[in-house]
C-alpha cells in the first residue's frame, strides 16, 4: 500500500510540471503572437505637414491703468478771498469757462491805479522832453552851460524809465484780474471743490481738478522682447499707426460696449532696468464716457506679426524625457521623437526655435496614440491650425463620453459574474471537504 500510495504522488507530481511546462509555452507563444501583431499593426493614421517658414499673426494683452493725458488741477494765481463759485461738482466743463471768482474788484481797483501810475508817467516823460529840446537849442546859442544840458538828458533817461516800470506794472496788475477769474484751461468733467466760498486762498491752493474723458491715453509696458519684435516690424512695415489697439475692460466681459478701438501712439526708446520693459502708449476715443480714468483694463494690441518662423498646431507639441518634442517621420513613415525649443504661442500656433529644420515632415494631428517607432498613414493638412484643434478637442469630448457610457454598461455584467463564482466556490466547497474527509 505504501508503494503504491508513493508511485500515486509520483505522478502527481509529474503530471503537474508537465502542465506548468504546458503552460509555459502557452504564455510564451501568446507573447510572441502579441509581439507579432503590435509589428504587423497597421499605420496610425494622423495630420502630417512639412514645415516651412511663414508670417504668423500674433495677439497680445498688457495690463494697464487707464489715464487722462489732459487732467489738470486747478490753482489759484491770486491771494483773496474766494467770493463765487459758478459750477456743480462732476458737472462737464468747457475750456474757457469761469469756475471761480477770487476777489476781483480789489485787482480791478489795482489795475486803475497802475494805469493813473502810467498816465503820470508819460507826463514826466513828455515835460523831461520838451525840456531837453529847450537846453539843445539854448547850448547853440550859448545860453547855458554843458552841465546843464547833461541834467536834462539824464532827467529824460529816467522819465523815459518810468513809463516802461508803469507799463509792467499794470501788466502785472492785469494778469492779476485776469487770475482772479479762474477759467477752466480744458474740457471735461470737474471735481468737488477743495476750499468753500468765503475761505482765504493764497498763491498755489489747490482747488479742483478737471479730468477730460475723451479721448483718454493708456500707457502701459511692453516686455522687452515684445517691443524689440514690434520696432523692427515698424522698420520693415510702416508707421505706428498702423498697430491697432483694443480695450478690454475686466468684469465687463461680453457685455454691450466692453470695447473701445484706438491706436497705438507711442513706443519708447529705451528699457527699464527694473523691470526689463518698454514703455508704450495709446489713445482710446471715449464719446459715451463709458470708462472713467483710474480704471484697470488690458490692452491688446492687433496687427503684431512674427515675420519667417517655423510653426506648428499646439496640439503638435508632446512631452517626453527631453522636455517638449514632436513626433518627425523618417523616409519609412516612421516617428521618431525630436526635442524642440519653444518660442511664442501666435493664436493655435507655436513657433519653434530650434530642434527642427524646414522641410521636415512633423505630425501635427492628435497625439494620442503616437510614440517613437509607430508607423504613421501621413494624412493631408490644409494649413488651418484652429480647425485643427477644435477637431481634436471633439474627438478628445467623444472618447470621453464613451468611455463613461461603457464602463457603466459594464458594472452590472461585473456583479452578475461575481455572483456566480460566488455560486460554484458554495457547490465545490463540501464535495473537497467530503474527499478529504475520505482520504
Amino acid at each position: 500500500m505504501k508503494t503504491a500510495y508513493r508511485i500515486g504522488r509520483a505522478g502527481l507530481l509529474v503530471l503537474a510540471a508537465g502542465m506548468m511546462l504546458a503552460a509555459c509555452g502557452q504564455d510564451e507563444s501568446s507573447q510572441q503572437a502579441q509581439q507579432g501583431g503590435a509589428q504587423e499593426r497597421p499605420p496610425h493614421p494622423v495630420e502630417v505637414a512639412e514645415l516651412a517658414r511663414q508670417d504668423l499673426d500674433l495677439e497680445r494683452s498688457y495690463p494697464s491703468l487707464l489715464r487722462s493725458d489732459d487732467e489738470v488741477t486747478l490753482v489759484a494765481r491770486v491771494t483773496g478771498t474766494l467770493e463765487k463759485r459758478h459750477f456743480e461738482p462732476g458737472e462737464m466743463v468747457e475750456k474757457g469757462q469761469v469756475l471761480y471768482s477770487i476777489e476781483p474788484d480789489v485787482y480791478q481797483a489795482a489795475v486803475r491805479q497802475r494805469e493813473a501810475d502810467l498816465q503820470s508817467a508819460r507826463a514826466q516823460l513828455e515835460r523831461a522832453q520838451r525840456d531837453a529840446n529847450r537846453f539843445e537849442r539854448l547850448l547853440s546859442q550859448n545860453s547855458v552851460s554843458r552841465q546843464q544840458v547833461d541834467q536834462a538828458r539824464s532827467e529824460l533817461s529816467v522819465a523815459r524809465a518810468s513809463v516802461v516800470q508803469a507799463e509792467a506794472a499794470l501788466a502785472t496788475a492785469r494778469i492779476d484780474l485776469d487770475y482772479a477769474e479762474v477759467t477752466a484751461p480744458v474740457s471735461g468733467m470737474i471735481s468737488l471743490s477743495r476750499i468753500n466760498v468765503g475761505n482765504v486762498v493764497s498763491n498755489g491752493s489747490e482747488l479742483a481738478t478737471i479730468t477730460p474723458l475723451d479721448p483718454l491715453e493708456v500707457r502701459f509696458q511692453l516686455p522687452q522682447r515684445d517691443a524689440f519684435e514690434l520696432r523692427r516690424q515698424l522698420n520693415n512695415v510702416g508707421a505706428i499707426e498702423e498697430i491697432q489697439a483694443v480695450l478690454e475692460f475686466p468684469g465687463l466681459k461680453d457685455a454691450e460696449g466692453d470695447r473701445l478701438e484706438g491706436r497705438l501712439d507711442f513706443l519708447g526708446s529705451r528699457v527699464e532696468e527694473a523691470t526689463s520693459t518698454v514703455q508704450a502708449s495709446a489713445t482710446f476715443d471715449n464719446p459715451e464716457h463709458r470708462v472713467l480714468p483710474g480704471q484697470f483694463v488690458r490692452v491688446e494690441l492687433e496687427g503684431l506679426k512674427r515675420f519667417d518662423v517655423l510653426a506648428v498646431p499646439e496640439i503638435a507639441i508632446g512631452q517626453g524625457l527631453m522636455g517638449p518634442q514632436v513626433f518627425v517621420l523618417d523616409e519609412d513613415d516612421v516617428a521618431r521623437a525630436r526635442p524642440v525649443d519653444l518660442g511664442e504661442v501666435a493664436g493655435p500656433w507655436q513657433v519653434l526655435r530650434g530642434g527642427v529644420e524646414a522641410g521636415e515632415r512633423v505630425v501635427v494631428g492628435d497625439l494620442a496614440g503616437i510614440e517613437p517607432g509607430v508607423t504613421i498613414k501621413p494624412l493631408p493638412f490644409d494649413g488651418d491650425a484652429q480647425a485643427l484643434v477644435e477637431r481634436s478637442m471633439q474627438a478628445g469630448d467623444q472618447q470621453q463620453g464613451a468611455a463613461a457610457a461603457g464602463g457603466s454598461a459594464a458594472q452590472p455584467g461585473q456583479k452578475g459574474q461575481a455572483t456566480e463564482e460566488a455560486a460554484a466556490e458554495s457547490e465545490s466547497g463540501p464535495a473537497e471537504a467530503g474527499e478529504d474527509d475520505a482520504r
